[in-house]
C-alpha cells in the first residue's frame, strides 16, 4: 500500500471519527448510565413488591419483563443518537408483535388473567372455590391455569383468563359460614316439639357459634311436610361436619320424640265398573 493511499485512508478515518465520534461517545455514555438507571429501577420495583406482598412466583417475571422492555427502549434511543433511522425498526417489531399477539391470544389472555389473580388474589392457596363449573381447594396458582383438587382427589385446571373475568365464589375468605339445613315433619305433629328438639342440639353443639344466633324458624307448609328452615353460624372449617351431623342428630331425636319426618306418598284409588 503506498503513502498516498494510507495517508487518504488515514484522512478517511479521521472524517468518520470526527463526524461520528461525538455521536458514538455520547451513545455509549447513554447505554451504560441507562443501564445503571434500568437496574437501580429493577432493583426499586423488587422492594415495592415485597412491601405490597406481591405473589413470590410472580415477581421474578414483572422484574424480567419491565427490565426487558426498559432496555429495549434504551437500545432503540441509543440506534437513533447514532443517526440510525429507526421508523422501520420500530415498525417491524410492531409488526412482529402484533403477528405474536394474534396467534397466541387465547395463552396472552390466561396469562394476563393470571397476573391479575396474582396482583388482586381474589383467592390463595388452601381457599375452597367455585369457579367455571367446578369446585375444590386451590392447590396451585400458575402464570396460565390455577389448580383444585376436588373431594374426591380429582385435579382440575382451570385456564386463569376465565377464571380473573368470570363469576367465581370463595367460601374460605370469610373465618364464619351459615350452615342452611330444613326439616320437616308432619302435619299432625307438634311444632312448639319440634323447635324444641332442634334448639336443644343445637345448644348442645360447641361447635356452634352464639354470635351470631343461630335461627330456627317455620318456613314452609309445603304438600307433604311443614318445614323449619335451621340457620347455625360455624367457624368455616367447621361446616360440613356440622351439616352431616345434623342430618343424623335430628333424624334420631325426632324418632326418640315420636316426631314424623314425612315423605311424598300418593294414593292411588281404584273404581271396578258396575
Amino acid at each position: 500500500m503506498s503513502e498516498e493511499s494510507v495517508s487518504n485512508f488515514s484522512e478517511k478515518l479521521m472524517e468518520i471519527v470526527m463526524k461520528y465520534g461525538p455521536d458514538l461517545v455520547k451513545a455509549i455514555v447513554v447505554l451504560i448510565v441507562g443501564l445503571i438507571v434500568i437496574k437501580w429501577v429493577v432493583k426499586l420495583l423488587d422492594k415495592m413488591m415485597a412491601k405490597r406482598n406481591v405473589d413470590a412466583s410472580l415477581q421474578p417475571f414483572l422484574k424480567s419483563l419491565i427490565g426487558t422492555l426498559l432496555k429495549v427502549m434504551l437500545l432503540i434511543s441509543v440506534i437513533q443518537m447514532l443517526g440510525v433511522e429507526t421508523t422501520s425498526f420500530i415498525a417491524i417489531l410492531g409488526a412482529a408483535g402484533l403477528a405474536v399477539g394474534m396467534a397466541l391470544s387465547g395463552t396472552l389472555q390466561n396469562f394476563a388473567g393470571g397476573v391479575i389473580i396474582l396482583i388482586l388474589k381474589p383467592f390463595k392457596v388452601g381457599d375452597w372455590i367455585d369457579a367455571q363449573g367446578y369446585s375444590g381447594t386451590v392447590h396451585q396458582i400458575q402464570i396460565f391455569n390455577t389448580i383444585l383438587k376436588t373431594p374426591d382427589n380429582k385435579t382440575v385446571y382451570i385456564p386463569n383468563g376465565g377464571l380473573s373475568t368470570g363469576a367465581l365464589v370463595n367460601y374460605s375468605e370469610e373465618p364464619t359460614r351459615r350452615v342452611d339445613m330444613v326439616f320437616g315433619i308432619g302435619y299432625g305433629d307438634d311444632i312448639d316439639k319440634a323447635k324444641e328438639i332442634i334448639n336443644g342440639l343445637i345448644a348442645a353443639d360447641d361447635r356452634i357459634l352464639k354470635d351470631p344466633a343461630p335461627a330456627v324458624v317455620l318456613a314452609e307448609l309445603a304438600d307433604s311436610s311443614v318445614n323449619f328452615n335451621v340457620r347455625p353460624w360455624v367457624k368455616g372449617g367447621d361446616y360440613w361436619g356440622v351439616y352431616f351431623d345434623f342430618q343424623e342428630k335430628v333424624k334420631k331425636a325426632f324418632d326418640e320424640a315420636g316426631v314424623n319426618i314425612p315423605f311424598p306418598q300418593m294414593d292411588v284409588h281404584i273404581q271396578k265398573e258396575a
